[in-house]
């Protein structure tokens, strides 16, 4: 699963596009033509999203909020589970009206489904004019030319060096508050049940500089939080000349951190056997790097976690929860569960209930297994949990995961909270809403603040998912 889900990141909200986010674009060249872009899965999509916005802003493309009105439409596409596949099928049909209008639209699927799918996508979907993987988005200008003349364009080809370092990205997310930075691509990690290596090639960490650099660019502009981004942001390394590891993630941080002391930093995500406590140590040593770590633990039973290929157990995880709680008192921590995962048994089941019992999650992505074609586990194992099963298993995951999330905001109740308000509130013009050190969403009446501060809330109130309150500054 490459540690992200498809949960972390939805489609880009449409509303939040617009002019506003055409100004954002500073093109060297005038806008002759319009795209339209929608991302789907982790975080790291939406991540190369503002990558591709940046290089067709760069070849004269302007974004839009109405695919009737563009010239390009592309989907950034995940390949996680058969149901995110399934929602980029139905939605490419829903483009067929625009291509009526259009005859010289174009459709692109970039990412993940792009890189696996490359040869059904162009056979089965006869909108889709251009497949491009994620290593490839230098070469859109050259296959979009391609494309207008009347060939399916596709480059699909992994790379071991490409890491967009130099290039700025074009920043989608209209709140101009919080940012994500990729530091590194691919992943070497191969978890039996997951195609991101086969998508996203191999692990290669970008240099600090751009990564400080690009930092210091976004606090110029106003932003006010970063997200540290990479399939497993524990194993970056960047090595010198001689191949001497030079830059190790806790080192990273560390200068991310220095960059401003009222700058947020975030990351995700941590993999269980990599995360050192030297991570720990900084996360701690700096009041602006978030207490909160997302810290997958797929199950609670070694047997299963070593049929998932993790390359720890039960008491490694449990450890690493330790040290975490002891060099880090108030952090918060998530995580990924999957049931039903090949020859799971209801006592391996329970192992991850009573797992779940001592971290006590702030929160969970919870899902059941689906077979991924290709992977290892599709290849090796049967996948002979009946979805029934797996259902009923996912639902009490679920109930638990309820269940601890609000004993754990209950305790925040009468608890003062710094929050970086982010927007106004989706149930009321009235209330802001925004995330807390730990990453959990805070609603309070508005008053005299606005998005981008920093407000210390008194925490009166609570469901499982928020905490409301009242602001005391």
């Amino acid at each position: 699963m490459g540690e992200f889900n498809d949960v972390l990141a939805k489609t880009i909200d449409e509303s939040k596009q617009g002019e506003a986010l055409s100004k954002n674009i500073l093109s060297h060249k005038p806008i002759q033509k319009h795209f339209y872009i929608e991302s789907y899965g982790c975080a790291m999509n939406f991540s190369d999203s503002e990558i591709v916005a940046s290089i067709l802003s760069e070849n004269g493309y302007g974004v839009t909020n109405d695919y009737f009105e563009a010239d390009l439409i592309l989907l950034n596409t995940c390949s996680i589970r058969e149901k995110a596949e399934d929602t980029i099928r139905n939605r490419i049909q829903v483009f067929k009206k625009a291509k009526r209008k259009n005859k010289d639209l174009l459709v692109g699927v970039l990412g993940c489904m792009a890189e696996r799918l490359k040869g059904k996508l162009l056979e089965e979907e006869k909108l889709v004019d251009m497949v491009v993987g994620p290593d490839a988005y230098r070469t859109l200008p050259a296959l979009i030319a391609e494309a207008k003349g009347g060939q399916k364009a596709v480059n699909v080809l992994l790379s071991r060096e490409e890491t967009y370092a130099e290039i700025n990205p074009v920043r989608l997310n209209q709140n101009g508050i919080t940012a994500f930075i990729s530091i590194m691509r691919g992943c070497d990690n191969m978890c039996s049940f997951c195609v991101v290596p086969f998508t996203r090639g191999r692990e290669r960490s970008r240099d600090p500089e751009t990564i400080v650099n690009e930092t210091r660019d976004l606090v110029n502009k106003g932003y006010k939080e970063v997200t540290l981004l990479g399939q497993n942001v524990d194993s970056y390394k960047w090595k010198n000349e001689a191949g001497e590891i030079e830059t190790t993630f806790a080192q990273l941080l560390e200068k991310v951190a220095l960059v401003d002391p009222n700058l947020r930093v975030r990351f995700s995500t941590s993999h269980p056997k990599d995360i050192t406590d030297d991570v720990l140590h900084t996360v701690a040593k700096y009041d602006n790097v978030c207490n909160y770590i997302h810290l997958p633990v797929q199950s609670g039973s070694s047997v299963v976690l070593e049929r998932m290929n993790r390359t720890y157990t039960r008491e490694w995880y449990l450890e690493r929860v330790e040290a975490i709680r002891r060099i880090i008192p108030d952090c918060g921590i998530s995580a990924d569960v999957i049931t039903g995962f090949c020859g799971e048994t209801e006592e391996d089941h329970q192992e991850t209930l009573s797992l779940m019992e001592i971290v006590k999650y702030d929160m969970s992505y919870m899902f059941y297994y689906s077979e991924r074609p290709g992977t290892l586990a599709a290849r090796k194992y049967e996948d002979d949990v009946p979805l029934e099963v797996k259902k009923k298993r996912l639902a009490e995951v679920i109930k638990l995961q309820n269940q601890h999330s609000l004993e754990g905001n209950k305790r925040d109740i009468g608890k003062v909270h710094t929050v970086l308000v982010e927007r106004f509130s989706k149930k009321s013009e009235n209330d802001l809403c925004g995330r807390n050190d730990q990453y959990k969403m805070v609603v309070f009446p508005q008053k005299n603040h606005q998005p981008g501060d920093y407000v210390d809330v008194l925490i009166t109130d609570c469901t499982g998912g928020t905490l409301i309150g009242e602001a005391v500054n």
